[in-house]
């Protein structure tokens, strides 16, 4: 299959079996936050009234992973021009969308999977969602979440040349969506100002998503989460690919 497309989302995928200490310090953190939070404020979370932390936690640290992966996907178009690859690239005549597509489905590919193995180590620790015919479901969710924030990463290293300015926006973006996303905490009873600000952001829906799809707990519904996520995917991955198109070879 020689479609352009393809050849890149394959060489994505290629790119990160490749690189097992990227494999492993991708998985680092969310078990440190599934061991750490998930049994540590346990206790307190069930005194509380919440119920099992762990099942109410899960959900949100595989969308922290899925969002972590699919952000610092751009950080590959960076490396590429420094080291000539991209140059190569774009003299080529293959349509510059179809190079900046190949990419996003390739890094959201790459998240996705992360997403599952943490899935599959949430499990393993003591994690039990509601129904296992949900999880193709879940899967669904945590593709869409990268998809919209792997071209949110191409889009802002599109117009970077440095990997350290690249890291230090991306940080700063990733830090709010996360905390302020329901993926730690619910959502009800919020500040009216606060809960506003939650709901302007993308990741609420996504960990909504999957948490409803993983324990059946939701704090808006599956409609909402589905639509917001398709209709943001498909703006930023037109805004990626037209930034993308401008960039200078």
């Amino acid at each position: 299959m020689n479609s352009p497309v393809y050849i890149m989302w394959l060489r994505q995928i290629k790119r990160y079996w490749r690189s097992k200490p990227r494999i492993i310090g991708s998985l680092a953190q969310p078990l440190l936050f599934l061991v750490a939070l998930g049994f540590g404020f346990g206790p307190i979370f069930e005194k509380a009234g919440g119920g099992n932390y762990l099942e109410f936690l899960a959900p949100g640290i595989i969308a922290m992973t899925v969002l972590s992966s699919s952000l610092f996907n751009g950080i590959e178009i960076i490396w590429d021009r420094q080291f000539g690859f991209l140059k190569e690239t774009l003299v080529s005549p293959v349509p510059r969308y179809k190079i900046i597509l190949g990419r996003i489905l390739g890094g959201a590919t790459v998240a996705t999977i992360q997403g599952i193995i943490v899935l599959l180590i949430s499990l393993i620790i003591g994690f039990k969602p509601t129904s296992i015919f949900m999880i193709p479901l879940a899967i669904f969710f945590m593709f869409l979440i990268s998809i919209f924030f792997a071209g949110v990463g191409t889009s802002i290293a599109s117009k970077l040349e440095d990997m350290q300015g690249f890291q230090l926006i991306v940080n700063f973006i990733f830090m709010p969506l996360f905390f302020l996303s329901g993926a730690l905490f619910p959502l009800s009873d919020l500040p009216s100002l606060l809960n506003q600000v939650v709901k302007l952001n993308p990741l609420t829906y996504g960990v909504d998503g999957l948490r409803l799809s993983l324990t059946n707990i939701s704090h808006l519904n599956l409609i909402s989460d589905f639509f917001v996520l398709f209709i943001c995917s498909i703006i930023v991955v037109f805004i990626g690919a037209y930034l993308f198109s401008k960039t200078e070879v």
